[in-house]
């Protein structure tokens, strides 16, 4: 009998990565294309772009069940936080300090940032981890991408690979707070060597770690991909549904020793219900032996709502002392003149569609990548009030704001290879915007309006080798980034923000050899026009953001790995940086009176912790066993941009235990994975996250009305509503492959 045998070899060029080839070996040798992955958003080790990458193995051995955000959270320069306190639900990220609007994010190179917003909503996509072959995180404004623009950096996610082999998963898991998670995970392997689908059902379930911050998550996932001599096909299918109960006000500070797990919402029915569906369609294509185009179309559809019980204690209006309630009357819906207690929903039902390209091509010293994106996106916001004491049958819809945008982008990328150690790479792009919606005008009236943006973002950078373990690298670019939603409507023409730009230069040097990898990088990221809230009321009476005119942040990453020996490995970062506002002006609302104006320099960017470090120690026991020890510091924070201690987020020190228990060496178990992870082992008590409203009211304590208002120290009184994380507990997960 012949033997048989695997190679996998993997071609690739500055971003691109071409190709694989299986060659099987019996008598004669095969060769098939198995993938094509033309993803000209990424880098590699020779562009000088500052990024980590993770594969499928690495994501596997985090993945119990917690959202993405907490399976990437030991990379460098980034901080997470859970809503509901136990990473499952409602979850988001910061990186470098940028919080998900300013993180461009792409699944097969298409955006899947939110085209009014900015946001990213990981809930929507539950159990994304599993279906993730592998990611690439650049920080800072990195390479040209499809969709928003990269303000602290982009997350770029590939879906699985082809299976050569048909294959069943089965993973469950189990876990503190009624925890459960179920996913089916399938595959047919090559049929006729040309064809393969594969696919995964996912369930999960979890009270989460605040009082009914409960999550039910559904979600499927199918991709199909036809291989013909140079051509394939890639067909994915992600649809995700999500329920969660409200856990978004937040905990008031004098309940974090007594009731750190409350939740002001007690109405039944206060959820988030929300469908979302993805379809892409890419075509690849081996044009030459150094050319390859890639195509692909996609089209995603989300609608949903979020449910509000609106008491005759919710949110009133306070004046002199007094209640004057506004969203309890009817009229404040366009009904009749009547204060009652009531339920609304609120509304989006979004379309977003489109189509981006690449073409690549290699001539002699010089690697040409030409590409772009064309994508609309049509949004319909709308309310409607469903219940009142008078009337338990409404249906009416008391507001109406479609918006629709046209975002096309177009951008050519080069390396030039001045020799075997030396590279220039330069990035340009052109990106057009069109955005209309209804908005406000000077007398306060809605009406259609309209806003054209067009961007230059030109990068460029050097790359060196200096031997066979040392390189260094550095770039500059510049990103321009578009003003959100509610900076368009809740404002006019002549209040309305201009767009932000931000000016990256990155400096970096690499070390690596078999037993060690270091990577120190410097980073200066200039803002102009950075939109920040200052508390100011604009000429409608909304706060929303405005320009200032000067801020940085600067700061250096580093990141290393070491074998210590065969069963030990130690894997660290460190981001120490500087965040700063040079100056700018707080707004106070006085509730006997006019705004007051309260001038700061050089205070601290709000959410923007000067020193995060990760550790984690990883011990191969036995064959069988692997034990991490993973650590994970965050430094004070502000909550808002005045470096006052009286609103702030103390540091913390999080540890965690991983115990992986794999029988893949048993042939009677082969394909069982056993993986216990104790979260918080130390039981801290922390605080990742808070919202703060500051306010002056000299004739009358407001603190006996609402727990949430605290005297504050420099004058007057603040509203903060705190996000407390879970403390001890488990995630027992088991796998089986067959």
């Amino acid at each position: 009998m012949s033997k048989k045998f695997n190679l996998i070899i993997f071609i690739s060029f500055l971003s691109l990565t071409v190709y694989s080839q299986e060659i099987q070996d019996s008598i004669n040798i095969k060769k098939k294309l198995n993938e094509v992955i033309v993803n000209s958003l990424r880098v590699n080790e020779t562009t000088p772009v500052t990024y980590t990458e993770m594969n499928s193995t690495e994501i596997e051995k985090k993945n119990l069940g917690q959202d993405l955000p907490y399976i990437i959270s030991l990379t460098p320069s980034l901080t997470i936080n859970s809503d509901a306190g136990a990473g499952i639900g409602y979850t988001s990220l910061r990186l470098r300090g940028t919080d998900q609007t300013g993180i461009n994010v792409t699944i097969n190179g298409i955006p899947l940032n939110d085209s009014e917003s900015h946001g990213v909503w990981w809930v929507n996509m539950p159990d994304l981890s599993s279906s993730i072959e592998n990611l690439q995180i650049q920080r800072g404004v990195g390479t040209s991408k499809n969709g928003a623009a990269s303000f602290g950096g982009s997350i770029n996610l590939n879906t699985g690979n082809t299976n050569s082999k048909a294959y069943l998963t089965i993973n469950s898991s189990i876990g503190s707070f009624a925890t459960l998670k179920n996913n089916i995970e399938f595959g047919t392997g090559l049929i006729n060597n040309k064809l393969s689908i594969d696919g995964r059902l996912s369930k999960i379930d979890s009270e989460g770690y605040i009082d009914r911050a409960s999550s039910n998550l559904k979600s499927i996932f199918l991709q199909a991909n036809y291989i013909k001599d140079k051509t394939k096909l890639k067909a994915v299918v992600l649809s995700g549904h999500e329920r969660t109960y409200q856990a978004w006000y937040g905990v008031p500070g004098r309940y974090l020793d007594s009731n750190r797990t409350f939740n002001p919402y007690n109405y039944p029915n206060e959820v988030d219900n929300y469908n979302q569906s993805h379809f892409q369609l890419h075509f690849n294509r081996k044009l030459k032996e150094s050319s390859f185009l890639d195509l692909a179309v996609h089209y995603t559809k989300g609608a949903g709502y979020y449910e509000q019980y609106i008491g005759l204690t919710h949110n009133p209006i306070i004046y002199n002392g007094e209640y004057q309630y506004g969203e309890n009357n009817l009229s404040f819906y366009g009904l009749e003149d009547t204060i009652t207690n009531i339920v609304r929903r609120k509304w989006l039902d979004n379309d977003f569609y489109g189509m981006t390209f690449s073409i690549n091509h290699k001539i002699n010293k010089t690697t040409l990548i030409l590409g772009g994106a064309s994508n609309s996106y049509l949004g319909k916001h709308f309310g409607k009030v469903i219940w009142s004491e008078l009337n338990s049958d409404l249906d009416h819809k008391y507001y109406n704001n479609d918006a629709e945008k046209n975002d096309q982008n177009i951008f050519l990328k080069t390396d030039y290879l001045i020799n075997n150690n030396t590279n220039i790479y330069a990035d340009l792009q052109f990106r057009s915007i069109n955005y209309a919606f209804n908005g406000k005008e000077n007398q306060g009236q809605n009406t259609k309006q309209e806003e054209k943006l067009n961007f230059f973002n030109p990068k460029i950078g050097l790359f060196h080798k200096l031997n066979n373990n040392q390189s260094i690298y550095g770039s500059f670019a510049i990103a321009n980034r578009e003003p959100n939603r509610d900076d368009y409507v809740e404002s006019t023409k002549n209040s309305r923000p201009k767009h932000e730009t931000l000016n990256d230069i990155e400096i970096g040097y690499k070390f690596q050899n078999k037993f060690m990898y270091f990577n120190a990088n410097i980073y200066n990221m200039i803002y102009i026009n950075q939109l920040v809230l200052t508390g100011k009321i604009n000429d409608v009476g909304a706060k929303t953001r405005i320009n200032i005119d000067n801020s940085f942040r600067r700061g250096v990453e580093l990141e290393g790995s070491i074998k210590l020996n065969s069963r030990l490995k130690w894997y660290a970062n460190l981001t120490l940086s500087e965040n700063k506002i040079l100056e700018f002006t707080e707004y106070i609302d006085n509730w006997e009176g006019e705004q007051e104006k309260v001038k700061y320099k050089n205070t601290d960017i709000a959410f923007s912790p000067s020193t995060i470090w990760s550790s984690q120690f990883e011990i191969k026991l036995y064959k069988e066993i692997n034990i991490s020890f993973i650590s994970k510091y965050v430094g004070k924070q502000y909550l808002d941009n005045t470096s006052s201690n009286n609103r702030m987020l103390e540091d913390y020190l999080i540890n965690h235990l991983r115990v992986n228990y794999d029988f893949n060496s048993d042939s009677r178990w082969h394909g069982v994975n056993i993986s216990l992870q104790v979260n918080n082992v130390l039981n801290n008590k922390y605080i990742t996250n808070a919202w703060v409203y500051r306010f002056i009211s000299d004739n009358w304590d407001p603190r006996v009305s609402d727990p949430y208002i605290n005297k504050d120290g420099e004058r007057g009184y603040n509203m903060i509503g705190y996000f407390p994380q879970a403390t001890r507990n488990y995630l027992l997960a088991i796998s089986a492959s067959f």
